[in-house]
Protein backbone atom coordinates (compact mmCIF):
# COMPACT_ATOMS: atom_id res chain seq x y z
CA UNK A 1 0.00 0.00 0.00
CA UNK A 2 1.73 3.31 -1.38
CA UNK A 3 -0.47 5.33 0.07
CA UNK A 4 0.45 5.12 4.11
CA UNK A 5 4.11 5.22 3.41
CA UNK A 6 3.90 8.30 1.10
CA UNK A 7 2.16 10.19 3.82
CA UNK A 8 4.80 8.76 6.61
CA UNK A 9 7.89 9.63 4.44
CA UNK A 10 6.67 13.44 3.53
CA UNK A 11 6.35 13.51 8.00
CA UNK A 12 10.10 13.02 7.84
CA UNK A 13 13.39 15.28 7.22
CA UNK A 14 12.42 18.54 8.54
CA UNK A 15 14.94 20.54 10.94
CA UNK A 16 13.66 20.50 14.21
CA UNK A 17 13.00 24.44 14.66
CA UNK A 18 9.67 23.05 11.64
CA UNK A 19 8.85 20.62 14.01
CA UNK A 20 8.57 23.18 16.74
CA UNK A 21 6.70 25.36 14.42
CA UNK A 22 4.14 22.66 13.61
CA UNK A 23 3.40 22.04 17.05
CA UNK A 24 2.87 25.37 17.88
CA UNK A 25 0.62 25.88 15.23
CA UNK A 26 -1.36 22.87 16.94
CA UNK A 27 -1.67 24.16 19.89
CA UNK A 28 -2.24 27.62 18.84
CA UNK A 29 -5.18 26.18 16.36
CA UNK A 30 -6.89 23.92 19.28
CA UNK A 31 -7.25 27.31 20.55
CA UNK A 32 -9.17 29.10 17.54
CA UNK A 33 -11.10 25.92 17.23
CA UNK A 34 -12.64 26.45 20.44
CA UNK A 35 -14.26 29.48 19.39
CA UNK A 36 -14.50 29.29 15.64
CA UNK A 37 -17.54 27.98 14.87
CA UNK A 38 -19.28 29.63 17.24
CA UNK A 39 -18.13 33.14 17.78
CA UNK A 40 -20.86 34.51 14.89
CA UNK A 41 -23.33 32.14 16.56
CA UNK A 42 -22.48 34.12 19.71
CA UNK A 43 -22.30 36.95 19.23
CA UNK A 44 -25.54 37.67 17.05
CA UNK A 45 -27.44 35.20 18.50
CA UNK A 46 -26.34 35.11 21.99
CA UNK A 47 -25.16 38.73 23.17
CA UNK A 48 -27.43 40.27 19.78
CA UNK A 49 -25.29 42.08 17.79
CA UNK A 50 -26.60 42.19 14.00
CA UNK A 51 -24.97 40.16 11.57
CA UNK A 52 -23.72 42.98 9.68
CA UNK A 53 -22.38 44.77 12.51
CA UNK A 54 -20.97 41.37 13.35
CA UNK A 55 -19.58 41.36 9.46
CA UNK A 56 -17.91 45.00 10.17
CA UNK A 57 -15.80 43.23 13.63
CA UNK A 58 -14.54 40.59 11.38
CA UNK A 59 -13.60 43.01 8.77
CA UNK A 60 -11.60 45.32 11.38
CA UNK A 61 -10.27 42.07 12.37
CA UNK A 62 -8.84 41.30 9.22
CA UNK A 63 -7.84 45.10 8.49
CA UNK A 64 -5.96 44.85 11.78
CA UNK A 65 -4.33 41.60 11.04
CA UNK A 66 -3.42 42.63 7.74
CA UNK A 67 -1.49 46.16 9.32
CA UNK A 68 0.21 43.55 12.18
CA UNK A 69 1.15 41.15 9.14
CA UNK A 70 3.16 44.28 7.14
CA UNK A 71 5.08 44.98 10.53
CA UNK A 72 5.74 41.48 11.55
CA UNK A 73 7.11 41.15 8.42
CA UNK A 74 9.60 44.11 8.80
CA UNK A 75 10.60 42.90 11.99
CA UNK A 76 11.25 39.28 10.72
CA UNK A 77 13.51 40.46 8.12
CA UNK A 78 14.68 42.98 10.72
CA UNK A 79 15.06 41.35 14.17
CA UNK A 80 15.11 38.22 13.27
CA UNK A 81 11.91 35.27 13.70
CA UNK A 82 11.98 34.38 17.31
CA UNK A 83 11.31 37.44 18.65
CA UNK A 84 8.23 38.47 16.38
CA UNK A 85 6.46 34.99 16.73
CA UNK A 86 7.05 35.09 20.75
CA UNK A 87 6.24 38.71 20.96
CA UNK A 88 2.62 38.12 19.06
CA UNK A 89 1.78 34.92 20.80
CA UNK A 90 2.25 36.54 24.59
CA UNK A 91 -0.06 39.62 23.28
CA UNK A 92 -2.66 37.49 21.93
CA UNK A 93 -3.14 35.40 25.12
CA UNK A 94 -4.64 38.91 26.11
CA UNK A 95 -5.98 40.38 23.38
CA UNK A 96 -8.34 36.89 22.68
CA UNK A 97 -9.32 36.52 26.11
CA UNK A 98 -10.84 39.87 26.48
CA UNK A 99 -13.84 38.69 23.41
CA UNK A 100 -15.36 37.17 26.78
CA UNK A 101 -15.76 40.81 28.19
CA UNK A 102 -17.51 41.64 25.28
CA UNK A 103 -21.46 43.12 25.70
CA UNK A 104 -21.74 45.57 22.92
CA UNK A 105 -21.13 45.82 19.19
CA UNK A 106 -18.33 48.68 19.59
CA UNK A 107 -16.73 46.31 22.41
CA UNK A 108 -16.77 43.63 20.23
CA UNK A 109 -15.33 45.89 17.12
CA UNK A 110 -12.43 46.97 19.28
CA UNK A 111 -11.60 43.87 20.67
CA UNK A 112 -11.62 41.76 17.37
CA UNK A 113 -9.20 44.42 15.76
CA UNK A 114 -6.86 44.45 19.05
CA UNK A 115 -6.83 40.43 18.48
CA UNK A 116 -6.00 41.19 14.60
CA UNK A 117 -3.36 43.70 15.23
CA UNK A 118 -1.40 40.89 17.46
CA UNK A 119 -2.21 37.77 15.54
CA UNK A 120 -0.46 39.18 12.28
CA UNK A 121 2.47 39.79 13.72
CA UNK A 122 2.61 35.96 13.64
CA UNK A 123 2.16 34.49 10.08
CA UNK A 124 5.05 36.16 8.35
CA UNK A 125 7.51 35.49 10.66
CA UNK A 126 6.47 31.94 11.07
CA UNK A 127 5.92 31.39 7.17
CA UNK A 128 9.77 32.55 6.48
CA UNK A 129 11.24 30.12 9.38
CA UNK A 130 9.95 27.81 7.34
CA UNK A 131 11.12 28.96 3.91
CA UNK A 132 14.38 29.59 5.41
CA UNK A 133 15.11 26.06 6.71
CA UNK A 134 14.01 24.46 3.26
CA UNK A 135 13.66 24.45 -0.65
CA UNK A 136 12.13 23.04 -3.07
CA UNK A 137 9.44 20.39 -2.79
CA UNK A 138 10.75 19.67 0.89
CA UNK A 139 9.01 23.76 1.09
CA UNK A 140 5.67 22.27 -0.25
CA UNK A 141 5.54 19.53 2.30
CA UNK A 142 6.94 21.54 4.90
CA UNK A 143 3.79 24.08 4.30
CA UNK A 144 1.49 20.89 4.29
CA UNK A 145 3.36 19.94 7.48
CA UNK A 146 1.93 22.93 9.08
CA UNK A 147 -1.49 22.61 8.03
CA UNK A 148 -1.66 19.08 9.16
CA UNK A 149 -0.72 20.64 12.61
CA UNK A 150 -3.41 23.46 12.34
CA UNK A 151 -6.16 21.09 11.13
CA UNK A 152 -5.09 18.71 13.95
CA UNK A 153 -5.11 21.38 16.77
CA UNK A 154 -8.36 22.86 14.93
CA UNK A 155 -10.39 19.62 14.82
CA UNK A 156 -9.81 18.57 18.56
CA UNK A 157 -11.00 22.70 19.29
CA UNK A 158 -14.40 21.95 17.51
CA UNK A 159 -15.08 19.12 19.75
CA UNK A 160 -14.14 20.50 22.72
CA UNK A 161 -15.35 24.15 21.96
CA UNK A 162 -19.02 22.75 21.36
CA UNK A 163 -19.17 21.03 24.57
CA UNK A 164 -17.44 23.84 26.89
CA UNK A 165 -19.85 26.73 24.79
CA UNK A 166 -22.93 24.52 26.06
CA UNK A 167 -21.74 24.39 29.46
CA UNK A 168 -20.18 27.83 29.78
CA UNK A 169 -20.08 29.64 27.18
CA UNK A 170 -17.12 32.49 27.94
CA UNK A 171 -14.76 29.87 28.47
CA UNK A 172 -14.09 29.33 25.29
CA UNK A 173 -12.63 32.61 25.08
CA UNK A 174 -10.73 32.48 28.11
CA UNK A 175 -9.10 29.16 26.74
CA UNK A 176 -8.10 30.30 23.43
CA UNK A 177 -5.89 33.05 24.96
CA UNK A 178 -3.91 30.84 27.25
CA UNK A 179 -3.16 28.69 24.71
CA UNK A 180 -1.51 31.35 22.81
CA UNK A 181 0.61 32.31 26.24
CA UNK A 182 1.37 27.86 26.19
CA UNK A 183 2.93 28.58 22.24
CA UNK A 184 4.42 31.52 23.10
CA UNK A 185 6.35 29.59 25.80
CA UNK A 186 7.04 26.50 23.82
CA UNK A 187 8.24 28.84 21.06
CA UNK A 188 10.89 30.81 23.57
CA UNK A 189 12.31 27.35 24.29
CA UNK A 190 12.61 25.74 21.39
CA UNK A 191 13.46 28.40 18.19
CA UNK A 192 17.36 29.20 17.69
CA UNK A 193 17.20 32.50 16.37
CA UNK A 194 16.96 32.91 12.62
CA UNK A 195 17.55 35.82 10.42
CA UNK A 196 18.27 38.47 12.35
CA UNK A 197 19.12 40.81 9.93
CA UNK A 198 20.31 44.54 10.73
CA UNK A 199 18.47 45.74 13.80
CA UNK A 200 19.68 49.23 13.43
CA UNK A 201 17.99 49.36 9.94
CA UNK A 202 16.00 52.70 9.35
CA UNK A 203 12.26 53.41 7.85
CA UNK A 204 13.90 54.07 4.93
CA UNK A 205 15.27 50.52 5.03
CA UNK A 206 11.52 49.35 5.53
CA UNK A 207 10.07 51.07 2.81
CA UNK A 208 12.84 49.43 0.62
CA UNK A 209 11.85 46.13 1.85
CA UNK A 210 8.25 46.51 0.90
CA UNK A 211 9.19 48.70 -2.26
CA UNK A 212 10.89 46.06 -3.67
CA UNK A 213 7.99 43.55 -2.86
CA UNK A 214 5.49 46.03 -4.12
CA UNK A 215 8.01 45.71 -7.22
CA UNK A 216 7.11 42.42 -8.00
CA UNK A 217 4.24 42.53 -10.57
CA UNK A 218 3.47 38.68 -10.23
CA UNK A 219 3.79 38.94 -7.14
CA UNK A 220 1.09 41.70 -6.41
CA UNK A 221 -1.03 39.38 -9.19
CA UNK A 222 -0.85 36.72 -6.54
CA UNK A 223 -2.07 38.76 -4.18
CA UNK A 224 -4.97 39.62 -6.12
CA UNK A 225 -5.86 36.39 -6.73
CA UNK A 226 -5.18 35.67 -2.96
CA UNK A 227 -7.85 38.19 -2.02
CA UNK A 228 -10.47 36.26 -4.19
CA UNK A 229 -9.74 32.73 -2.21
CA UNK A 230 -10.07 34.17 0.97
CA UNK A 231 -13.44 35.73 -0.25
CA UNK A 232 -14.47 32.07 0.24
CA UNK A 233 -12.66 30.72 3.49
CA UNK A 234 -14.55 33.77 5.30
CA UNK A 235 -17.83 32.09 4.37
CA UNK A 236 -16.94 29.07 6.76
CA UNK A 237 -17.08 31.25 9.34
CA UNK A 238 -19.31 33.79 9.15
CA UNK A 239 -22.30 32.45 6.66
CA UNK A 240 -22.75 28.85 6.72
CA UNK A 241 -22.67 28.35 10.85
CA UNK A 242 -26.02 31.41 10.55
CA UNK A 243 -27.36 28.10 7.48
CA UNK A 244 -26.50 25.26 9.29
CA UNK A 245 -28.54 26.65 12.61
CA UNK A 246 -30.74 28.73 11.25
CA UNK A 247 -32.05 27.07 8.58
CA UNK A 248 -31.49 23.22 9.38
CA UNK A 249 -31.50 23.92 13.80
CA UNK A 250 -28.51 22.51 14.53
CA UNK A 251 -27.17 23.32 18.58
CA UNK A 252 -23.89 23.92 18.90
CA UNK A 253 -22.61 21.03 19.45
CA UNK A 254 -24.05 19.28 16.75
CA UNK A 255 -22.28 22.20 14.49
CA UNK A 256 -18.92 21.47 15.87
CA UNK A 257 -18.89 18.10 15.66
CA UNK A 258 -19.98 18.40 11.85
CA UNK A 259 -17.29 20.69 11.52
CA UNK A 260 -14.62 18.54 12.61
CA UNK A 261 -14.93 17.41 8.95
CA UNK A 262 -12.66 20.23 7.82
CA UNK A 263 -9.65 19.33 10.03
CA UNK A 264 -10.43 15.56 9.45
CA UNK A 265 -10.12 15.57 5.89
CA UNK A 266 -7.11 17.66 6.30
CA UNK A 267 -5.37 15.57 8.93
CA UNK A 268 -6.11 12.45 6.47
CA UNK A 269 -5.42 14.07 2.75
CA UNK A 270 -3.00 16.98 3.22
CA UNK A 271 0.79 15.52 2.89
CA UNK A 272 -0.73 12.38 0.55
CA UNK A 273 -2.39 14.96 -1.63
CA UNK A 274 -0.05 18.17 -2.05
CA UNK A 275 2.98 14.81 -2.28
CA UNK A 276 0.63 13.57 -5.14
CA UNK A 277 0.52 16.89 -7.37
CA UNK A 278 4.34 17.29 -6.27
CA UNK A 279 4.61 17.41 -10.26
CA UNK A 280 2.60 19.49 -11.38
CA UNK A 281 3.09 23.32 -11.41
CA UNK A 282 1.69 24.93 -8.64
CA UNK A 283 -0.55 27.44 -10.48
CA UNK A 284 -2.44 24.29 -11.79
CA UNK A 285 -3.07 23.15 -8.27
CA UNK A 286 -4.62 26.56 -7.19
CA UNK A 287 -7.00 26.47 -10.36
CA UNK A 288 -8.15 22.63 -9.04
CA UNK A 289 -8.24 24.34 -5.80
CA UNK A 290 -10.45 27.58 -6.84
CA UNK A 291 -12.61 24.95 -9.04
CA UNK A 292 -13.35 22.60 -5.81
CA UNK A 293 -14.41 25.56 -3.89
CA UNK A 294 -16.98 26.61 -6.59
CA UNK A 295 -18.56 23.18 -5.85
CA UNK A 296 -18.59 23.61 -2.59
CA UNK A 297 -20.71 27.16 -2.05
CA UNK A 298 -22.95 25.52 -4.80
CA UNK A 299 -23.80 22.79 -2.18
CA UNK A 300 -24.51 25.60 0.78
CA UNK A 301 -26.93 27.06 -1.90
CA UNK A 302 -29.17 23.92 -2.18
CA UNK A 303 -29.52 23.31 1.58
CA UNK A 304 -32.67 25.59 1.85
CA UNK A 305 -34.79 24.04 -0.89
CA UNK A 306 -34.45 20.25 0.37
CA UNK A 307 -34.89 18.23 3.66
CA UNK A 308 -33.13 18.67 6.71
CA UNK A 309 -31.12 15.29 6.44
CA UNK A 310 -30.09 15.88 2.72
CA UNK A 311 -29.46 19.77 3.90
CA UNK A 312 -27.03 18.47 6.60
CA UNK A 313 -25.18 16.34 3.94
CA UNK A 314 -25.16 19.19 1.70
CA UNK A 315 -23.15 20.83 4.39
CA UNK A 316 -21.01 18.50 4.88
CA UNK A 317 -20.17 18.34 1.18
CA UNK A 318 -19.22 22.11 1.24
CA UNK A 319 -16.97 21.43 3.73
CA UNK A 320 -15.04 18.04 2.03
CA UNK A 321 -15.05 19.99 -0.88
CA UNK A 322 -13.64 23.48 0.41
CA UNK A 323 -11.70 21.22 2.79
CA UNK A 324 -9.62 19.91 -0.65
CA UNK A 325 -9.65 22.92 -2.26
CA UNK A 326 -8.21 24.80 1.05
CA UNK A 327 -5.41 21.44 0.87
CA UNK A 328 -4.03 22.51 -2.39
CA UNK A 329 -4.12 26.02 -1.68
CA UNK A 330 -2.47 27.07 1.33
CA UNK A 331 0.49 25.07 0.84
CA UNK A 332 1.09 25.97 -2.99
CA UNK A 333 0.29 29.53 -3.31
CA UNK A 334 2.46 30.48 -0.03
CA UNK A 335 5.47 28.15 -1.63
CA UNK A 336 4.94 30.28 -4.66
CA UNK A 337 5.00 33.43 -3.15
CA UNK A 338 8.35 32.44 -1.37
CA UNK A 339 10.22 31.53 -4.53
CA UNK A 340 9.01 35.44 -6.23
CA UNK A 341 11.50 38.20 -5.64
CA UNK A 342 14.92 37.86 -3.11
CA UNK A 343 15.39 35.57 -0.42
CA UNK A 344 16.69 38.91 1.87
CA UNK A 345 12.99 40.34 1.48
CA UNK A 346 11.09 36.75 2.28
CA UNK A 347 9.01 38.28 5.18
CA UNK A 348 8.09 41.39 3.59
CA UNK A 349 6.57 39.10 0.35
CA UNK A 350 4.61 36.84 2.63
CA UNK A 351 3.48 39.35 5.05
CA UNK A 352 1.89 40.94 1.47
CA UNK A 353 0.32 37.71 0.67
CA UNK A 354 -1.21 37.57 4.19
CA UNK A 355 -2.30 41.21 3.94
CA UNK A 356 -4.05 40.09 0.84
CA UNK A 357 -5.56 37.04 2.61
CA UNK A 358 -6.85 39.51 5.57
CA UNK A 359 -8.62 42.08 3.34
CA UNK A 360 -10.07 39.01 1.84
CA UNK A 361 -11.17 37.38 4.83
CA UNK A 362 -12.66 41.25 6.11
CA UNK A 363 -14.57 41.55 2.12
CA UNK A 364 -15.93 38.50 2.56
CA UNK A 365 -17.48 38.79 6.37
CA UNK A 366 -18.88 41.89 5.26
CA UNK A 367 -20.24 41.23 1.87
CA UNK A 368 -21.97 37.26 2.98
CA UNK A 369 -23.33 39.66 6.08
CA UNK A 370 -24.69 42.03 3.55
CA UNK A 371 -26.54 39.34 1.63
CA UNK A 372 -28.27 37.52 5.21
CA UNK A 373 -29.25 40.94 6.18
CA UNK A 374 -30.64 42.27 2.68
CA UNK A 375 -32.39 38.69 2.26
CA UNK A 376 -30.53 37.87 -0.66
CA UNK A 377 -28.79 34.95 0.67
CA UNK A 378 -29.70 32.57 -1.92
CA UNK A 379 -28.22 34.76 -4.59
CA UNK A 380 -24.91 34.39 -2.37
CA UNK A 381 -23.78 31.14 -3.08
CA UNK A 382 -23.86 31.03 -7.26
CA UNK A 383 -21.95 34.29 -7.25
CA UNK A 384 -19.48 33.19 -5.43
CA UNK A 385 -19.27 30.33 -7.75
CA UNK A 386 -18.32 32.91 -10.40
CA UNK A 387 -15.89 34.45 -8.47
CA UNK A 388 -14.23 30.90 -8.35
CA UNK A 389 -14.35 30.58 -12.09
CA UNK A 390 -12.38 34.10 -12.55
CA UNK A 391 -9.77 33.12 -9.77
CA UNK A 392 -8.87 29.37 -11.62
CA UNK A 393 -8.93 31.44 -15.01
CA UNK A 394 -6.59 34.19 -13.44
CA UNK A 395 -3.81 31.46 -12.05
CA UNK A 396 -3.72 29.65 -15.26
CA UNK A 397 -3.22 33.59 -17.17
CA UNK A 398 -0.26 34.19 -14.00
CA UNK A 399 1.22 30.60 -14.98
CA UNK A 400 2.46 32.39 -18.54
CA UNK A 401 4.71 34.71 -16.07
CA UNK A 402 6.23 32.14 -13.87
CA UNK A 403 9.23 30.32 -14.60
CA UNK A 404 9.09 26.05 -14.50
CA UNK A 405 11.81 26.44 -11.53
CA UNK A 406 9.93 28.68 -9.51
CA UNK A 407 6.36 27.07 -10.32
CA UNK A 408 7.47 24.00 -8.27
CA UNK A 409 8.17 22.10 -11.46
CA UNK A 410 12.01 21.74 -10.98
CA UNK A 411 11.20 20.47 -7.79
CA UNK A 412 8.83 17.72 -9.02
CA UNK A 413 11.09 16.80 -11.94
CA UNK A 414 14.11 16.22 -9.17
CA UNK A 415 11.44 14.14 -7.38
CA UNK A 416 10.39 12.13 -10.16
CA UNK A 417 13.84 11.17 -10.97
CA UNK A 418 14.83 10.37 -7.31
CA UNK A 419 11.79 7.92 -7.08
Amino acid sequence: MPRPSLSLDALRGFPRPVYAVAVGQLVNLFGSGLVYPFATVHFHLAVGISLAVVGVGLLANNVATAAGTVVGGYLADRRGRKPVMVASMALSSVTLAAYALVDTGAQFVAVAAAAGLTLGLYTPASHATVADLTEGGDRDRAFALLKVGNNAGFGAGFVVGGVLYEAAKLSVFVLDGLTCAAVAAVLWYALPRLHEGNADASLRDAVGDWGRALSERRLLALCLLNVGFAVMYAQMQTTVPVVAEAVLGLTSSELGTLYVLNPLVIVLFQLPLVAAVAPWRRTRGLAVSALLWAASVLAVGLVGSVSTTLGIALVGAFLVLRTLGEILHAPLITSLASSLGRAEDRGSQLSLLEVAKRLGFGLGSVVGGAFFDAGLQSLLWPTLAVVCGFLAVGVLLLERRVTPGENGAAAGSQRRRAQ
